[in-house]
């Protein structure tokens, strides 16, 4: 017979549960701090390979990554919490819209950031309220394996592309998660359900997966375009097509979309202005007009000068005639990272073109930019022997 102590645990969860549901999320489970042992181990062998390129944050405060409890002493239960973001359609129909722009599924919309953590906020006061316990609340803002993490909590397993897969609700899902002081009663794991299938594997444009349930991120397109803040490396380019922030060949390609169904949050639908926005107008952005368009966008954060990049990227591979102008102009925009790419996309587009404006070459400065005319074919002196 269970003890009034059981019972009453047991009561508290399922309020928690119709509680999360009342504040919008789609699916809540309850694991341990100690539920994932395996996750250090990991991430050692995944930093140590580089497969972290840039994202130094993530070798900073690895100890606390793998173990939750190093983060936060006083956690007992991990509540993982998922809001559901799949598409109205397919996600991939705009790669073969070639004068426009594809945009991730997840950065369509407003920030989820900004989404969830309201969300969280709020379910977190109610429960503080009700267990008179601390605890904390994080999304995506801390070091905290949330995948992992959900995957314990059987929201969903991590698929062969390291990312959370759901029964209901596909590839498409956003975590958060609330670390309590109480002690829950813990929910089973997900067990893996990939099989044999490799169709995300086989899907990458890049082949950023070396091994299943293995990524190297300084091959994946969302990296390139996104947490990159340098000229994306040459011999990716092409294979980038117009994805001009962020990919989602792996997602989408996963079999368990089928029981996907679109987002109930409007916030986080797609603004009409973001599906396959047309790249010659994106190419025209200046700075406070790029701010004015991304307005609570995840897109924001990478500042006009790398969407521009992104954009030139997509411009050289276009094959549009219409797209020239917008290339060559950009060759004495402001910043070198836009002109290096600039000078890339004009070689694709109309090398002849860039051909008459070789002379500009002789006044770059910057190496990068220098290094774009090389391998255009347009060999210049350093700047001070050109004097």
């Amino acid at each position: 017979m269970a003890s009034r102590k059981e019972v009453a645990v047991s009561a508290l969860k399922t309020e928690l549960l119709q509680r999360a549901e009342a504040e919008g999320f789609d699916v809540v489970r309850v694991t341990t701090p100690e539920a994932i042992p395996e996750a250090p181990a990991r991430l050692r062998r995944f930093l140590e390979e580089g497969f972290h390129g840039e994202m130094g944050w993530m070798q900073e405060r690895a100890e606390q990554r793998g173990a939750p409890a190093t983060l936060w002493p006083e956690v007992r239960s991990i509540i993982m919490l998922g809001v559901n973001y799949g598409p109205d359609g397919d996600p991939m129909a705009g790669l073969s819209d070639r004068s426009g722009g594809l945009i991730s599924v997840y950065a369509q919309g407003d920030d989820y950031h900004d989404v969830i953590k309201k969300r969280l906020k709020s379910l977190g006061r109610w429960w503080g309220e009700v267990t008179g316990a601390p605890l904390k609340v994080f999304v995506d803002t801390a070091p905290v394996m949330e995948k992992p993490l959900a995957a314990a909590a059987g929201l969903g397993w991590q698929g062969k592309h390291t990312n959370l897969v759901s029964r209901d609700f596909g590839s498409w899902l956003f975590l958060g998660s609330i670390f309590s002081a109480t002690e829950i009663e813990a929910d089973a794991p997900e067990r893996d359900r990939c099989g044999s299938c490799r169709a995300c594997l086989d899907a990458c444009p890049t082949a950023a997966f070396p091994a299943p349930y293995r990524l190297d991120a300084r091959r994946c397109i969302s990296y390139l375009t996104i947490e990159n803040k340098g000229p994306i490396p040459a011999e990716f380019r092409e294979a980038i097509g117009n994805r001009i922030y962020g990919c989602d060949d792996c997602l989408a390609a996963c079999p368990w979309n089928k029981f996907a169904v679109a987002a109930r949050e409007h916030k986080l639908k797609a603004r009409e202005a973001l599906q396959a926005p047309r790249l010659a107008e994106l190419a025209r952005l200046d700075d406070p007009t790029f701010r004015a368009l991304f307005a609570k966008n995840p897109v924001k954060r990478i500042g006009r000068d790398r969407f521009i990049r992104n954009v030139l990227i997509a411009i050289g591979n276009s094959g549009d005639p219409g797209l020239v102008e917008e290339a060559e102009r950009l060759l004495v925009d402001g910043s070198a990272l836009v002109r290096a790419m600039a000078v890339w996309a004009l070689a694709r587009l109309a090398p002849s073109r860039l051909a008459a404006q070789s002379w500009r070459r002789q006044q770059e400065t910057d190496a990068d930019v220098r290094a774009e005319w090389r391998a255009a074919g347009h060999a210049a002196p350093a700047p001070q022997e050109a004097l």
